[in-house]
């Protein structure tokens, strides 16, 4: 696995190694989560995202990722819109964070092979809510380019994820993964807070 991220991060020609390390400065479980309002988009239409709106209405998947069209990311955002079903089915949200422009993630967003209009994905151009969540963001580099061909020019947040349940605290931090790894684990820990949610008898 380890071989398999070094490559992965020569191929995509983005990213430092340590950016596929655990997050160790991210925030950990039994943190509050900060709350924070964006400009998103889903399906190729912008809207404003609220973190607290969304805890309203069940558990947040906060996922940042660096880059919309990069391979990794390509293959987080895909695996998250095939997995939508069941994160609904688990009554849980799910938003993409990064430094790209709305424009791009306006794109992305819409794009079938990757969010498939299924997954929202937020603007963060300033990194600011990528600090507030303690991650690392690196500036951008001249030249790199994505997928398609275009190139970056804004700056990349570590790939960390942030399960948050209704009362605004991080139940999982999930770092140091592959990105399909990343969603699977993602989905594991909302699967089991919906579980425990439901054993949990009303009063």
């Amino acid at each position: 696995m380890k071989t398999f991220r070094r490559t992965a991060i020569l191929l995509f020609g983005l990213l430092p190694i340590g950016f596929a390390q655990v997050a160790l400065a991210a925030l950990k479980e039994g943190d509050l989560a900060p709350e924070f309002k964006a400009q998103a988009s889903l399906a190729g239409k912008a809207f404003k995202f609220s973190l607290k709106d969304a805890l309203g209405k069940g558990p947040v998947v906060v996922y940042f990722f660096p880059s919309a069209y990069t391979q990794g990311c390509n293959i987080q955002a895909h695996e998250f819109a095939v997995r939508h079903d069941k994160f609904a089915a688990a009554n849980t949200t799910i938003i993409g964070v990064s430094l790209d422009s709305i424009a791009r993630l306006n794109d992305f967003s819409a794009d079938p092979d990757y969010c498939a209009g299924k997954v929202p994905v937020a603007s963060d151009a300033d990194g600011s809510i990528a600090k507030s969540f303690e991650l690392t963001v690196r500036n951008a580099k001249a030249g790199i380019k994505d997928t398609r061909g275009v190139e970056i020019d804004h700056g990349f947040a570590e790939r960390t994820t942030f399960v948050v349940t209704p009362n605004g605290k991080i139940v999982s931090t999930i770092g140091g993964l592959a990105p399909a790894e990343n969603v699977e684990k993602a989905l594991a820990v909302v699967q089991q807070v919906a579980k425990g949610r439901q054993s949990t008898p009303s009063r």
